[in-house]
């Protein structure tokens, strides 16, 4: 195990000396803006695609309908991430590259890839058959893989572990499936437009029933896979390179063949697609689930377990590391700040949890010798950002403690306990509860 640096005494200097010359394309605003317009122009040419397939009237009612899904789906990615908050912009470019590069890579190499297929074998039938299930599997995986790819290389301070990798994952994927939902749904108003067919018969309804009551986790389910590989090689040391490369890999492998199952599903029979669903995918999407609740609730312990060293340094009070490992505490310490100083000071203190967590999570690597070449530095720098706001989230976080500190027994002891002439001691009355402020250090 490697040797991990002592805990810091004072702050230093969160930028660690000198900002070092950087060229023209290594600036944020080249970077931002070249992948701003790569994005855009994807949106630009998959929204023309999808309207020449679906006319105009088909595009609103796929789009009116696709997005029913899409904040329920991210409110459940964002709930996962709670505990350590990645920034917005890390989710807007995931939900973004899914819903129009990713978008756009899948139908240009699927429709191209399917239709070379038939050429080559002069049947369209089992064309479309390997297309949907061989094909599209592979594209699709591939193009959203790479949106949890490029955070994972450039933005690796934001991807700390498993719960990083579901949730930008996640976010691509529901990104993916609201375009590709819009061209299905589109696509099937038109038909029923030609045909005269209306109401619960209809293909739009027939759609809409299995594609966004039904099975609305679907996309995310199969990349999630793809995540969970790169969330366990971030949670890898530096020098495990084959690690670190095959898990993601084998993510990607496992979402691919997820998604390929799922679309050869009408393929096994007439209830084959019920019989998927109900023996693999409901399953599947139970057992990931729970992963990653527990995933979660493994984070907060990580906090409860690493930060008391802190408050030993002198760097955290005692009631800190109690409150910052619990989401209610947490919860209550913004709201506790918020009435008391206003929302910029609720800010401060939601800062002050995501940066805490982050402290917690760089400690643990660096005890389990995964640490990086710049461990002091970064860990300097979160403790900077700690300190800059403790006059603002140490009271609200004291609160918290009080608020959620649980209630101990004071239990009397076996034996008969009397005091002065004969009568019970005051130990020998029953039990009484009284709030535990063993981690409180400003007690009343």
């Amino acid at each position: 195990m490697a040797t991990v640096p002592p805990y810091p005494t004072h702050p230093g200097d969160p930028t660690g000396g000198a900002l070092r010359h950087a060229h023209w394309w290594q600036k944020k605003w080249v970077r931002y803006g070249a992948l701003s317009t790569l994005l855009a122009l994807s949106g630009l040419v998959i929204l023309a695609l999808v309207r020449e397939q679906t006319g105009t009237e088909g595009f609103l009612v796929g789009l009116g309908l696709s997005v029913l899904p899409v904040p329920l789906l991210m409110a459940a990615f964002r709930w996962l991430d709670r505990v350590e908050p990645g920034p917005w912009r890390n989710l807007l470019f995931a939900f973004a590259w899914g819903a129009c590069a990713a978008a756009l890579i899948a139908i240009i190499a699927n429709s191209f890839a399917t239709r070379w297929i038939a050429t080559a074998t002069a049947d369209p039938s089992s064309a479309d058959t390997l297309g949907a299930t061989v094909i599209a599997p592979v594209v699709e995986e591939s193009a959203k893989a790479a949106a949890v790819l490029l955070v994972f290389l450039f933005r690796r301070r934001d991807f700390t572990g498993i719960v990083d990798g579901v949730v930008i994952a996640g976010v691509t994927a529901t990104g993916f499936a609201f375009t590709e939902n819009i061209l299905y749904l589109g696509t099937a108003f038109g038909t029923d437009q030609l045909t005269g067919d209306t109401g619960i018969a209809s293909v739009t309804a027939a759609t809409f029933f299995v594609r966004i009551i039904m099975s609305p986790f679907a996309h995310p389910l199969f990349t999630v896979l793809t995540g969970i590989g790169f969330g366990i090689s971030a949670l890898s040391a530096e020098h495990q390179h084959v690690r670190r490369v095959l898990l993601p890999l084998s993510g990607l492998l496992l979402a691919m063949g997820m998604h390929a199952i799922w679309n050869g599903s009408s393929t096994f029979g007439e209830y084959g697609f019920f019989a998927v669903y109900a023996a693999f995918m409901v399953p599947a999407f139970g057992l990931l689930t729970w992963l990653v609740i527990w995933t979660r609730q493994r984070e907060l312990k990580t906090v409860r377990e690493e930060l008391p060293a802190y408050t030993v340094a002198g760097w955290l009070t005692p009631a800190e590391p109690y409150a910052l490992g619990s989401m209610r505490a947490r919860r209550l310490a913004r709201d506790y700040a918020r009435q008391h100083f206003g929302r910029p000071a609720a800010r401060a203190v939601a800062q002050y949890e995501a940066y805490a967590t982050s402290l917690a999570f760089l400690r643990q690597r660096g005890r389990r010798g995964r640490a990086e070449a710049d461990f002091a530095v970064r860990e300097r720098e979160l403790l900077a950002e700690l300190w800059w706001r403790r006059e603002v989230a140490r009271p609200a976080l004291d609160h918290a403690a009080r608020a959620t500190a649980p209630p101990v027994a004071v239990v009397a002891p076996p034996w008969p306990v009397y005091g002065v002439y004969g009568y019970p001691a005051a130990s020998a009355y029953p039990a009484v509860p009284y709030p535990s402020y063993s981690y409180n250090p400003y007690r009343t």
